[in-house]
């Protein structure tokens, strides 16, 4: 069964028969529910509930040209049973309320009046310094969390990492950069052709694809995250798997760069979360290629930056990588 809008009667159907609603239930709106790039996921409201479906294709929804594994929902549904009995992580994760595994579907809590922070990225609204710890407490409650068996995700780890640490890198990717921003194919040249910086961004690839031994959420930027009031939530965990916990940390501290913000607030967000035991050269690398591949890849970003900003966020990149620092 595949999600269709608007919702027609077989779908309806499909929804009573497998118990996701009462006989007398009746569907009164049914619309896509926020800008997903992987899977479809749609808002439903009866006259009883609402809830989120979710439901993985075999391809990336947002660009349908791109295959990906389908049972990725059921490695999001994973997670979130791993972390059901952790207070913090609970507490900020929706709730899974269905499972339909023969149409890799899954309903989720709903919640209303939420927005992701992709907002942060306009320039006009910064992190607060409450979301900031809420966000940095859960990376450091899941990093801490002990994990001895979850689903390796490979095909997964396989497809980000062709996005993450090869295409942003090739001469010629299939993106022209030209029509996501004038001139932004030359600022990516000096990327392309650094012999020293692919090297390392490859080995960092490598390493990515290893088995680590933390649990990671995989994709931990501002799409992820859902202010519902005062409080955050954390979602498509579809990417999970373990690995370095300097992925999830460096891919957070990138979008906060892409976002300007300050370095004094990634300082006092990398003391919260604790700088003991990390391998900061990997963080750092981690960092760096994260956002090169956002500047010079497919997931494209609502960025406010003009060229010259992205020029100079690309050089601080590409220093993080070759010398290891944040800075």
């Amino acid at each position: 069964m595949l999600i269709q809008e608007p919702l027609d009667a077989l779908q309806s159907d499909y929804l009573h028969q497998i118990g996701w609603l009462q006989h007398d239930e009746e569907i009164v709106e049914f619309k896509k529910a926020g800008e997903g790039n992987m899977n479809v996921v749609i808002w439903v409201l009866t006259n009883k509930k609402s809830f989120i479906l979710k439901q993985s294709r075999p391809y990336v929804a947002k660009y349908p040209q791109v295959p990906a594994p389908q049972h990725r929902i059921g490695i999001e549904k994973s997670y979130y049973e791993t972390v059901a009995n952790h207070p913090t992580l609970s507490e900020m994760s929706p709730k899974v309320l269905e499972y339909d595994p023969s149409n890799w579907l899954m309903a989720l809590e709903f919640f209303p009046d939420c927005q992701d922070l992709t907002s942060i990225y306009s320039g006009k609204q910064g992190i607060s310094p409450k979301i900031l710890g809420d966000l940095t407490s859960y990376l450091k409650a899941l990093h801490t969390l002990k994990v001895k068996d979850f689903p390796e995700n490979l095909e997964m780890k396989a497809l980000n990492h062709q996005h993450i640490f090869e295409l942003p890198f090739q001469k010629e990717n299939g993106l022209d950069l030209e029509k996501v921003q004038k001139g932004l194919r030359m600022v990516s040249r000096p990327i392309i052709g650094n012999n020293q910086l692919v090297a390392i961004v490859e080995r960092l690839g490598k390493r990515y694809l290893s088995k680590g031994n933390y649990l990671l959420h995989g994709d931990f930027y501002p799409g992820s995250w859902l202010k519902v009031g005062n409080q955050i939530k954390v979602i498509d965990t579809e990417f999970s798997f373990l690995g370095d916990r300097e992925f999830d940390l460096g891919v957070m501290i990138a979008h906060l760069l892409m976002a300007e913000t300050e370095m004094k607030i990634i300082d006092d967000l990398l003391g919260q979360y604790g700088l003991e035991d990390l391998d900061k050269s990997l963080l750092s690398g981690y960092t760096g290629t994260e956002i090169l591949r956002r500047l010079f890849g497919l997931a494209q970003l609502p960025l406010k930056l003009d060229l010259k900003k992205k020029e100079k966020l690309a050089d601080k990149a590409t220093d993080m990588i070759i010398n290891g620092k944040i800075q």
